[in-house]
Formats: structure tokens, sequence, C-alpha cells
């Protein structure tokens, strides 16, 4: 760092100084050679002291450096997009994560080239123009589609050279898709509800009006109302129990479960039903115990609602297996398998049995009881349990669902536990 501005400031000052001595000396009419002498030693002696004294502390390019690091980080670690542009919308600095969603955004160059939103651009003009913030909607097709809240506010530039603007993109995608899932529940389980009882009312009416006094219409209708009525149980029973899992998904279970001794359970309870709809379930047991980390009454319902749909939608042979595997990163697992030789599920539809409501099928599924809810609640449940599920198909050779669970190592909490079975 250089002291030539501080010398020069000392200088000046010793110059204005002996000016000032000598008229002062003019003036009393003493001016002779050996003050001016004097004079002139004082103002090289001020001069050379004054280019030699402290100087008021200046900013350093090392703190400044270290002030920009700092914003940079803080920056960086910002997970939505943040884009800063001058008065000229020219691309000043950017995130990462802004960088990701836009890879043409690029310093020094216009925003326009990677964003093609007039509704953002006109944002971004008027908030240069009236320093006022704004809101502006910015929705995306690719890669992904996506929604988006751009917020934009006016900020000085540090070196004065103006208003810069600031955009910072909240994504809104996953609000909007629990949004419209809410908004879907609500219809579909509106419509679910709303036929059988429809059903209701018009045999009721029915049996008030012209069937009033015939018997065999009215011993008829009543089986199809009884019907109606199960099914619209089945229907409410499903989403309580879906709400329930729901409430304690983010807590895991403390019990042990035995899960060979529960898989045997199930197979022995949904035996006699399946038999009546000309299937059969063959449980093929291996080296036991199965021990898992869990809640009996929440895994017994994984268990049966999965043989309850091999059952339904798939042939006349049921099986259900228990293995153990090894998995590099999520470590011993224990996997219940349910397969059945039915037609199979096209692979379209796959991805989308776990949600709510969703069948292959409507009408065969209504046709069958099914309220399809069932493989919501399974996967809900074995979130909680963290567990996976995996539904492999072919079509015309049948489905397999593999559920995966951590396995337990205790013993004797599980000898404990599964008497409790």
């Amino acid at each position: 760092m250089t002291d030539r501005p501080r010398s020069s400031q000392a200088w000046t000052g010793a110059a204005i100084a002996a000016g000032l001595f000598a008229v002062a000396l003019a003036l009393s009419g003493r001016l002779d050679l050996p003050l001016i002498l004097a004079g002139l030693g004082s103002v090289c002696l001020g001069g050379w002291l004054g280019g030699r004294g402290p100087e008021a502390p200046r900013p350093r390019p090392a703190a400044t450096a270290q002030r920009h690091a700092i914003a940079e980080a803080l920056l960086a670690h910002v997970p939505d997009p943040v884009i800063l542009v001058d008065r000229r919308t020219l691309v000043v600095e950017a995130n990462p994560a802004a960088r990701a969603l836009l890879p043409a955004l690029l310093q020094a160059r216009p925003l326009s080239f990677a964003l093609r939103s007039p509704e953002v651009l006109d944002g971004v003009e008027a908030v240069l123009s009236s320093g006022m913030p704004r809101r502006v909607p910015l929705s995306t097709r690719v890669p992904l589609e996506r929604t988006f809240e751009v917020q934009i506010g006016a900020l000085p530039m540090p070196d004065g050279s103006g208003v810069s603007a600031v955009l910072f993109l909240r994504d809104l995608t996953s609000a909007r898709r629990l949004e419209a899932m809410r908004v879907d529940f609500v219809a579909n389980a509106s419509h679910e509800l709303r036929t059988p009882l429809a059903t209701l009312i018009g045999f009721i009416e029915t049996l008030q009006g012209p069937a009033r006094e015939d018997t065999q219409a009215r011993e008829r209708f009543l089986e199809i109302m009884r019907v109606q009525a199960q099914r619209m149980t089945r229907l409410i029973d499903d989403l309580l129990s879906l709400s329930r899992i729901e409430l304690r998904e983010h807590v895991a279970p403390t019990t042990v479960v035995d899960l060979g001794a529960l898989a045997r359970q199930m197979v022995d309870a949904q035996g006699p039903p399946a038999e009546a709809r000309g299937a059969t379930v063959r449980f093929a047991d291996s080296d036991g115990p199965y021990p898992v980390p869990g809640d009996a009454d929440e895994l017994a319902r994984v268990i049966e609602n999965l043989i309850e749909n091999a059952v339904k939608y798939g042939g006349g042979h049921v099986g259900v297996g228990l293995s153990r595997e090894d998995d590099p990163r999520l470590g011993r697992r224990i996997v219940l398998s349910v397969t059945d030789d039915g037609p199979g599920i096209p692979p379209e539809h796959i991805p989308r049995l776990t949600e709510r409501f969703y069948r292959v099928d409507v009408a065969s599924s209504r046709a069958r009881g099914g309220t399809g809810l069932g493989l919501a609640i399974v996967k809900h449940s074995l979130n909680r349990h963290r567990g996976r599920l995996a539904i492999e198909s072919t079509v015309g050779q049948g489905t397999t669902v593999r559920v995966s669970l951590p396995e337990y190592g205790g013993d004797a909490e599980v000898a404990r536990v599964a008497d409790q079975v």
C-alpha cells in the first residue's frame, strides 16, 4: 500500500501553514531573512513528520474480499433459486440452485436469455422503475412441470450506480400437488359414498311405493341394500384406517413382531374367503422366526390387503413367502412376497397403484368389493415401519408384490412379542 496520498495531504497542510505564517510576518513588518529561513525549515519539518504520521484506517481489499466470500457462501446455501440483476437486467450474480434451474443463466448476460417469461421480465422492469416489490407466478414445463412464485425486490447497488433487482424463486410444486391431491381425494371419497347411498335411497323409495306388498321383490332389494351398506362400511373403515396411519406415520414402532407367525395367521384367515372365490392361498415357510420392529395390527392389515388383492384380481393360485436378504445400503432385511398367476398389470399403471382410489379397472374393482384404498394403506404403513414396497407384473403371467422390512436382532424380545401374536 503506497503512502503517496497521505504525504501529499501532509505537505499541502504544511504549505498552507507556511503561507499564513508569511502573511502574519508581512503584516507585522518584521519580514527578514532569519525568519524566512526559520519558516521554511518549519514547513519542511512539518511536512516530513506529517508524512510519517499514522493515517485514518481505510477498508482493506482483503477484508472486502472476505465479506464477498461470506456473502457468496450464504447465497450458495439458500435452497431456492436467487438471481441478482442490474438496472439493465444483466445478470450480476446467481446461486447454484438458480443455475441448476436455468442452465442458460450466465453472468453479465441479459436475464431474458435464460428466463423466457414475459410476466417475470415485465415484473423486473416494473420493480427497477418504481422500486416497489412484486410477486409473479412462473411455470416451467421442461424438464419437469414445476410451479414457482417469483418475489422481485429492489436492491441498491453497493457502488451507488443505481438500483438492481433481486429475484427469489419459491418452489410451490409440492404444495400445489398436495392441494390437487386433497381436492381429488375429497371428490373421489364423495363419489364413492354417493353411489351406494343413491342405491339405498332408490330401493327404500321403491319398497315404500310399488314394491310395498311384493315379498319376493322386497327380499331381493333388501339383499342389494345390505351389499351397498357393507360397501360404505368398508370404505369408511379404510378411510379411518388410512387417517390413523398417517397421523402416526412419523412415529417408529417400538415393539417387535414375528412376521412369519403373522403371515401364517393371515393366510389361515384368508383361506376360506379365497376358496369361496375359487382360489387357493399357499404359505411357503422356511427358517424362522422373522423378527421385525413393528405394530402387529398394522402389519397384519398390510398382509391382509396384499392377499385380498391377489385373490380378487389374480388367478386361482396365490403364494405367500418369506426370505432374508442383505441390502448393501439398508442392511439385513426380511422380505414378504405375495404372488399370483392372474392377468397381470400393464406397466403404465404400476407407478400409480398406491394412490388413493386409483384402480386399473374401476368397474371390476367395485364389483369385487374394492375401495381403491388398500395399497395406499400398505404404502403409509410401510413408511412408518421404514419398509419398502416393490410391485413387479407381467401381462398374462401374474403379479408379485414384495414388502421389505428391517430385521430385528433381539431374540428374547422376539419370543416375548411373538407369543402375543
